[in-house]
């Protein structure tokens, strides 16, 4: 079923591991980024967590709930509608969609102000193939907009325009980690044309996985019911206490790519846009880890029928041609086989711990090499046969897309 960016996502494999995925994964980057003055800031808050604040404008220590109308009040004068003019008509694609289209080379989205120097936060399909950027303020102002550096991977980008302080209201990015199913959320953006629309629902449901642009995963992204449509892509979602904890990126579209909202959108989480955002403003690029294979969970029928050794890990099915997995040794599957109406490649490795960290799922291989960079060096525990090994992997870098 196609969901579209928001527009799009679509569903991934979930047995599919080619990169380090996506997630924060607590390799978050420190220090001073973006200007000398007014600049923004990675401060660590808790262990593991990393958090963005403006160093001019630093965010109020949530304490209370505010209500919608507050909210709205003190975040939509942050929230910017993003028109990007390409070489070629920006018709809807049947898989990604554009944020809002017609028949010319003119589309539409939304994006927020992360700092008083000037930098905007959008989605990377927004501006995608762009040629010419305008970015609309709250005061009716529009400005040329530059990218800094975006990353397919996560479908985040961010943007820099020389406006006014005045001009520029940035919003605080709060803890996605700390989203529960049910808190209240509020989305606002530029739906179809219609500048700073709110709408508000709820988180739905946490740890989602959606399709990046480029065909790589976005793990731990948010599920909300807060109406999205096309022109809501790069906007926030907001918590009740106004920080943003995700970036509007995504709808389901119940199989249709022209329907519209059907209460099923989805958002980068905050804590992931937080280090794209430290990388960008760093570098001007993203790089993402990289191990070479695809892995599939064991499952309680596969360990009975084959007597597996472990009960949890992950199993290789394939091993890519040139990774650090290949030149490491690690070993895919070469027998196929259906149990219980799911398809395994057996005969491969089975991982059970990486750096000396258990790993019984898919995900958790994911997050764990999603904490490292391009270079790192990883001990894989490994399963073959029955006779348990350890290898060390050099992780590259995730290529442009999943090889086929």
């Amino acid at each position: 079923m196609p969901r579209n960016l928001l527009n799009p996502i679509a569903a991934l494999a979930a047995a599919g591991l080619l990169g380090g995925g996506a997630a924060l994964g607590g390799a978050a980057f420190f220090g001073k980024l973006g200007a000398t003055t007014n600049t923004t800031t990675v401060v660590e808050r808790t262990a593991g967590a990393s958090s963005l604040t403006n160093s001019t404008d630093a965010a109020v220590t949530p304490t209370s709930t505010l209500s919608i109308n507050e909210i709205y009040r003190r975040s939509a004068p942050g929230v910017v509608q993003i028109t990007s003019t390409s070489s070629t008509k920006s018709n809807n694609d049947p898989f990604f969609g554009t944020p809002f289209s017609n028949p010319s080379n003119q589309a539409l989205g939304s994006g927020f102000v992360l700092d008083k120097a000037g930098h905007i936060v959008t989605n990377f399909h927004v501006v995608q193939g762009a040629t010419k950027i305008e970015v609309s303020f709250s005061d009716q102002t529009s400005h040329s907009a530059t990218i800094v550096g975006s990353d397919p991977s996560t479908d985040i980008a961010v943007l820099k325009v020389d406006a006014p302080v005045r001009a520029l209201t940035p919003l605080p990015l709060g803890d996605s980690d700390l989203s529960q199913v049910g808190d209240q959320v509020v989305a606002i953006g530029n739906p179809f044309g219609l500048d700073r629309t709110a709408t508000a629902g709820i988180i739905s449901a946490i740890q989602r996985r959606i399709t990046a642009p480029n065909g790589f995963s976005i793990d731990h992204a948010l599920q909300t019911d807060a109406p999205i449509n096309h022109g809501n892509s790069g906007g926030p979602l907001l918590d009740a206490h106004g920080e943003v904890v995700g970036v509007n990126s995504q709808i389901e579209t119940g199989g249709n790519a022209t329907e519209g909202n059907v209460g099923i959108g989805f958002a980068v989480p905050s804590n992931t846009v937080k280090n794209v955002i430290a990388q960008i403003l760093s570098s001007g690029k993203v790089e993402h880890a990289y191990l070479g294979v695809t892995v599939q969970d064991l499952s309680a029928n596969l360990v009975r029928l084959f007597h597996l050794p472990i009960s949890a890990g992950v199993l290789v099915q394939t091993v890519q041609s040139g990774s650090g997995a290949q030149k490491a040794g690690v070993k895919g599957g070469t027998q196929q086989t259906t149990v219980a109406g799911e398809s395994y490649k057996m005969g491969g490795d089975l991982i059970v711990a990486a750096d000396g960290k258990p790993i019984t799922t898919t995900g958790a291989l994911r997050d764990l090499i999603a904490g490292h960079k391009p270079g790192d060096k990883l001990s894989l525990t490994l399963y073959r046969g029955t006779k348990k090994i350890t290898v060390a992997v050099t992780l590259g870098r995730q290529p442009a897309s999943p090889p086929r």
